[in-house]
């Protein structure tokens, strides 16, 4: 266990919540991080992530406090061959049932020439290649999402059904990717969602699983400033069963990371990301989304700055941040929050700790909701 180090000194409030910890973890403990291998090229591994969070929430409407697991997923991977491996993901939220989120044949030549088939990823801007469990922010899903994140009819979180190519040549990091987007709706003739990044390395070249990205290293990967474009288009990817209307969107995105001689690091990342999607209901968002499929039309921006202390406290080390976000839709008002938090960081992405409090108005679809003050504390771990 990552906790046996822990000793009577540490409060009984701490203890008790790893104990709960590792009652609730403990079936999928058992499996985690494991690696079967027969050889270099034939071999099986499992392992497995969670994210839990206590919130409370203070509106002029409500105030209320709720405790949930955001997220709790199963990782399976196989290599069968030099060239072919398998992974395969499930994902459960809270009380929501479990989740085939990943189904990808894997065929892997070498670090330019890498093709992915099945239920995969879709290619977009840092963030939402992140996933959760590898951004900066607890709560970075405040800008509009692209299709495959609505849910339902164009796929879920994230994932889709198709391909992509992706590689690097030296600096550049390259995703092609041809999926089935959005079914039925407004897309009766089968129209296909075509998705693209690239990335540039100025500094170090970033090392992550496959084409997937991180919002932060801390530090572990040395000075980093890297330049993305993202972009996505389905015809006939937005609408009703009587409209349609054609999707595009495109995102810029920046990440800097920057280890000083000290050893802390200072962290920036800011993201452009702009939906056309030519189709506007009745009533947005509210009566028009019960009839059709549609989807933010606007622009969102965001921007995050962060420092890891260098000094090891305790079990790890501190890291302050803050996130500010706009959201601005072309048919309804703006809306903006404002993200305050603090990481602690025991084992970089696999073990840490978070406090943060959000403020405003935005929200995933990109239309304003109700303003609402939020603190979280949240703990997430991955084996």
């Amino acid at each position: 266990m990552r906790y046996k180090s822990l000793r009577g000194k540490h409060s009984l409030k701490i203890n008790k919540l790893i104990l709960l910890i590792a009652i609730l973890m403990t079936p999928l403990s058992v499996m985690s991080g494991v690696k079967f291998k027969h050889s270099d090229t034939f071999w099986l591994s499992v392992g497995g992530g969670v994210r839990m969070q206590l919130d409370s929430k203070k509106s002029d409407l409500d105030n209320n406090s709720d405790f949930s697991f955001d997220s709790v997923r199963l990782y399976v991977a196989a290599q069968i061959h030099k060239y072919l491996k398998f992974s395969i993901n499930t994902d459960k939220q809270n009380h929501d049932s479990t989740d085939l989120i990943d189904a990808i044949a894997r065929i892997e030549i070498n670090p330019s020439v890498n093709f992915w088939f099945g239920r995969t990823l879709i290619p977009g801007d840092r963030v939402e290649i992140n996933g959760p469990f590898y951004g900066l922010t607890w709560n970075q899903y405040r800008q509009p999402l692209f299709p495959a994140d609505q849910g339902g009819a164009a796929g879920s979180l994230g994932r889709g059904e198709g391909g992509v190519f992706w590689g690097t040549t030296k600096r550049v990091h390259y995703v092609l990717g041809i999926y089935d987007g959005l079914k039925g709706f407004s897309n009766r003739d089968s129209n296909k969602l075509y998705a693209v990044r690239l990335a540039y390395h100025l500094l170090s070249i970033e090392s992550n699983f496959g084409y997937y990205t991180s919002s932060t290293y801390f530090g572990e990967q040395g000075d980093i400033l890297t330049i993305g474009f993202s972009f996505q288009n389905q015809i006939d990817g937005t609408g009703s069963v009587t409209e349609s209307g054609d999707f595009y969107s495109y995102t810029f995105d920046i990440l800097s990371e920057t280890v000083m001689s000290d050893g802390g690091v200072i962290t920036l990342e800011a993201d452009y990301k702009k939906f056309d999607s030519d189709f506007t209901p009745v009533s947005p968002p509210t009566s028009g989304f019960d009839s059709c499929f549609c989807l933010f039309d606007g622009y969102s921006v965001f921007s995050t700055i962060a420092y890891l202390f260098p000094k090891v406290v305790g079990w790890g080390k501190f890291q302050p941040y803050a996130r500010y976000v706009n959201n601005s839709p072309s048919d309804a008002r703006s809306s903006d929050s404002i993200e305050m938090g603090l990481n602690y960081i025991i084992d970089g992405q696999d073990t840490k700790f978070n406090l943060n409090y959000v403020q405003g108005d935005a929200n995933a679809s990109g239309f304003a909701s109700r303003n609402v003050g939020r603190v979280t504390f949240g703990l997430q771990l991955q084996f």
